[in-house]
């Protein structure tokens, strides 16, 4: 099993990477958030061990609702904190268990296995890091947007409602359900919000339905549906 190892202090990567190889894991380590994400969508680890505090941005927390956006890779986060507020905030970006500092090894070991036989039992829709449609290209990893080969900017509630499409290709997103998802349940009835999100998006998509470019197809009164890959 190839695990990947996240920790911004040299001697705790060495640890964790002698430990595990040692019960024979393949053992890879990235020192910040960004490696780790650029890790994960070129090696595709069968487990991520990712300390919560990373020395800066994006810190152990982002780095799990950022993979949680694209993959269902187990985590387990590490952290000097135990106390609950910190566990449940783990918890509710992604992590499927959390461990707190010191641990002992055979400890971590038990943790990794009871994570592991969990996924097999309760697999996730796991996507591809890059999502290429036509002319259309999304980078889920680094949250970037090619359109023809130029990237494109989006606002943060553009690309979650992209990305929320793109990653669901050919399922109906109902506006109640995008709504949700980017902006919370509490703006649920806000229907508008979608159709001119939506808009925006498809203009910076270039999307040209005389040409036969559209990514994003209207179900009337219902929602939206991305083009089925």
């Amino acid at each position: 099993m190839m695990i990947l190892v996240v920790d911004d202090e040299p001697q705790i990567r060495k640890l964790l990477t002698t430990g595990l190889g040692g019960y024979g894991h393949e053992v890879i380590a990235a020192a910040d958030g960004n490696e780790a994400l650029t890790l994960v969508a070129q090696r595709r680890p069968d487990l991520v061990v990712l300390d919560i505090h990373l020395g800066r941005e994006p810190d152990g927390l982002e780095v799990c609702r950022r993979l949680r956006e694209w993959s269902r890779v187990p985590i387990i986060i590490l952290s000097v904190r135990g106390d609950e507020r910190t566990k449940v905030q783990a918890l509710d970006a992604g992590a499927d268990d959390y461990l707190t500092k010191p641990f002992g090894m055979e400890e971590l070991r038990a943790r990794i296995q009871a994570v592991v036989r969990r996924a097999v039992v309760e697999p996730g829709g796991a996507t591809e890091s890059v999502i290429r449609v036509g002319a259309l290209e999304i980078d889920l990893a680094n949250r970037r947007v090619l359109v023809e080969g130029e990237e494109v900017h989006f606002t943060p509630q553009e690309y979650d409602i992209l990305r929320l499409l793109a990653t669901h290709p050919g399922k109906i997103m109902t506006h109640p359900a995008i709504l949700s998802a980017v902006w919370g349940p509490e703006y649920a009835e806000m229907t508008h919000y979608v159709r001119i999100y939506v808009n925006q998006i498809r203009k910076k998509l270039r999307e040209n339905p005389a040409a036969n470019v559209r990514y994003i197809l209207n179900e009337p009164g219902i929602g939206y549906r991305f083009v089925d890959l």
